[in-house]
């Protein structure tokens, strides 16, 4: 996985793994939007090792089959219930324009809070750092389940 290329700099790995920890577990995200986020990420930077771990997730914590295809097929999912359409327009506003209006961060802020909307932005990069690192170690998904 993510840190078997982080070891061969194990304070970056020690520090990556505790941000991860906290994402994971203590995010004010809720777990369905979180795994959205980390689906998103994985099919910005067609990560399948991500992908093959967390679809499962997303539907653990009940992310529509309907919409992690949408995802898997880079398409915007509809419908979508009012939290996972904010949270679809604020991160490819995000990817698309490396920044957001001031419009989308409003509604982003009235549907996440502050908190939740710094974990969001945190969570999508700390993916996009894991996929990096696991394209650049070309790190293969395990066998069988779910691909891009």
């Amino acid at each position: 996985g993510p840190f078997v290329p982080a070891l061969r700099s194990p304070e970056f790995m020690a520090r990556l793994q505790q941000l991860g920890t906290y994402l994971r577990y203590d995010s004010a995200l809720k777990p369905r939007l979180r795994e959205m986020v980390i689906l998103l990420t994985a099919r910005e930077w067609t990560q399948q090792y991500e992908w093959h771990v967390h679809v499962p997730l997303a539907f653990e914590h009940g992310l529509s089959p309907r919409i992690v295809r949408a995802i898997a097929e880079g398409r915007r999912p509809r419908p979508m219930a009012r939290d996972e359409t904010v949270l679809w327009d604020f991160f490819m506003e995000l990817q698309r324009t490396r920044g957001v209006s001031d419009a989308t961060y409003r509604r982003a802020r009235r549907q996440f809070g502050e908190r939740g909307l710094v974990d969001l932005v945190g969570t999508a990069g700390y993916y996009a750092a894991l996929a990096m690192l696991m394209n650049v170690a070309r790190t293969p998904p395990p066998r069988g389940g779910p691909r891009l």
